[in-house]
């Protein structure tokens, strides 16, 4: 090996590392783009598959080598079909520029005057039985959800929010996506949830909430119209009864901050509230 490193030019070095380094940072943004939907386990399955090839072709499990040998070629066809949205979203921040940008995260003192207005807001909302649905989203880009509605790029302030979902009003159905600091858009639709039996006192908006995390790391509040409850989803799980305190603990634990270095997500240790 290093008879071979010593046969190189330092050009010849330099490019090896450039061409190690771009790959590797490909593979790094390609994590970020999966990470918190389903492409996830849909990755994990295939890796599972391919260790299995490799494993059967090291020990000579003729029969086992060669049907997963013959899997490859539907493989080929039916990925670029499972992950349509996740390339769609990836072809879709290249041409705006956004793929090669690293994540960033509010400073600290700004996620405290964030939670303080969306905080702020559920409340009134759900002091007056307003209903609402706010999703704040992480890393995972929810542009493709943000094309859905109304865009508004405004600065986020509890009296806007509330202002959005007052009844009659153009914007009052659908979700509001919140990225960093801003609302990016008001009226959006939102997948319904896929993987999860919602019980039958809860309507469209819980379902929507669960249904985008599901898709995504994202983080929606919930004000429900009927009882003015509030429920904050994430990761596919609804957690209900909360009042002001809760939510604000959760939103604290849940949004990234610039100190965390990508740290978007603690285990809440000790939780009682109820999950649906």
């Amino acid at each position: 090996m290093l008879g071979f490193l010593a046969g190189l030019t330092l050009t010849q070095v330099l490019l090896a590392v450039l061409d190690i380094g771009i790959i590797s940072y490909l593979f790094y943004r390609v994590f970020l783009l999966v990470r918190g939907t389903r492409a996830t386990q849909l990755m994990r399955g295939l890796f599972v598959i391919i260790v299995i090839y490799w494993v059967s072709g090291f020990l000579g499990l003729r029969a086992t080598h060669w049907l997963l040998d013959k899997v490859w070629v539907g493989l080929f066809v039916a990925v670029p079909i499972v992950f349509q949205p996740e390339l769609r979203r990836a072809l879709e921040q290249v041409g705006r520029g956004s793929f090669f940008r690293p994540t960033t995260a509010l400073a600290s003192e700004d996620v405290d005057h964030l939670i303080d207005e969306v905080v702020q807001a559920v409340t009134a909302l759900a002091r007056n039985k307003v209903g609402a649905l706010i999703v704040l989203e992480r890393e995972t880009g929810l542009n493709d959800v943000i094309d859905t509605g109304i865009r508004i790029e405004g600065l986020v302030t509890a009296e806007f929010l509330v202002n959005i979902f007052i009844p009659n009003t153009p914007l009052h159905d659908g979700a509001v996506i919140i990225r960093g600091n801003r609302v990016m858009a008001a009226g959006t639709f939102l997948p319904l949830a896929e993987e999860h039996v919602v019980p039958n006192e809860l309507g469209s908006r819980h379902r929507a909430a669960l249904g985008i995390t599901e898709h995504s790391d994202a983080v929606a509040v919930v004000v429900s119209e009927e009882t003015g409850h509030i429920a904050l989803a994430h990761s596919g799980k609804l957690i209900r009864g909360l009042d002001e305190r809760d939510l604000r603990e959760l939103l604290e634990e849940l949004l990234p901050r610039e100190p965390s270095h990508g740290l978007l997500f603690r285990p809440r240790g000790g939780a009682s509230r109820d999950e649906a």
